[in-house]
């Protein structure tokens, strides 16, 4: 990996969290899958586009990309090498040859200058350090007339479905773990239109998109699903037994309620930005 200045999340994407992702990689593709179509139709990837997939994580969404790329190649970038590492395996198990994953800090990663027809990333751009820097860098990467297209998570309210699912961890999320550290950092659409804009990027656009997330068969499989993501398991790590049990119930209970026939679906809220590089 070249340089290196998002130091914090580089150690927590290669250490336990990260390898908590890789190894739970399906779950966390079954409950972002809601997300992909939107996306691939607003990046609108032709057979010969070049793509560039920026936090590509465990590497779905550039395996779709490179499917629809037929005459060109996807690269994959992230900082995370346990998730780039389950992305080759799937990649080769999908006979997908047109790909490639690398490890490399996007904020100041050496891209080709517009080397890329397409700039995508599905929740991959929002844990710069300094964002306005980062997408100043991944811009000079698309040709001009290159199209971006991400989402990012919308801010959560406590009226939301998953807060009302999970309103039993509520009082024990007391901080986020390392790696979730800068998560809600492009949420706000003034902040996003600025940083944009400041890295040289037109007709930004941005919409609400809507989906259901999977979180597993059933109440008893969400919970412990949820229960093993790191930002949970980072702040029960101190808690004691009877209030982590006590927890684990009210949080089944409050699952059973989104329980539908096809298993536990929570809505979810992303933006949706696009832009061009003029």
């Amino acid at each position: 990996m070249h340089t290196v200045v998002n130091v914090q999340q580089a150690e927590a994407w290669n250490g336990w969290e990260g390898a908590v992702w890789a190894d739970n990689a399906s779950r966390y593709d079954a409950m972002m899958g809601g997300f992909n179509q939107p996306l691939l139709e607003v990046a609108a990837i032709g057979e010969n586009d070049t793509i560039l997939d920026v936090g590509c994580g465990t590497g779905q969404i550039t395996l779709l990309a490179a499917r629809r790329a037929t005459r060109a190649r996807a690269v994959g970038v992230d900082i995370s090498e346990p998730m780039l590492t389950r992305a080759r395996v799937d990649a080769s198990e999908q006979g997908i040859v047109n790909v490639r994953f690398e490890q490399a800090d996007a904020e100041v990663h050496p891209f080709e200058e517009g080397g890329f027809d397409v700039v995508i990333s599905r929740g991959g751009a929002m844990f710069f350090s300094d964002s306005a820097a980062a997408f100043t860098n991944i811009a000079r990467a698309l040709r001009p007339g290159g199209r971006m297209a991400f989402t990012v998570p919308q801010a959560g309210g406590p009226d939301s479905e998953y807060a009302r699912a999970t309103a039993a961890l509520a009082p024990l999320m007391r901080r986020p773990s390392p790696a979730a550290q800068g998560m809600g950092s492009l949420s706000d659409p003034d902040r996003i239109h600025r940083v944009l804009g400041e890295a040289g990027l037109a007709e930004v656009n941005l919409r609400p998109v809507e989906a259901p997330m999977d979180h597993g068969r059933d109440a008893a499989d969400a919970s412990d699903f949820i229960l093993g993501q790191a930002p949970v398991r980072f702040n029960l790590q101190d808690v004691d037994q009877a209030t982590a049990a006590q927890a684990r119930e009210e949080l089944r209970a409050g699952l059973a309620a989104y329980e539908t026939p096809g298993g536990v679906r929570i809505r979810g809220s992303v933006w949706l930005v696009s832009a061009i590089r003029p």
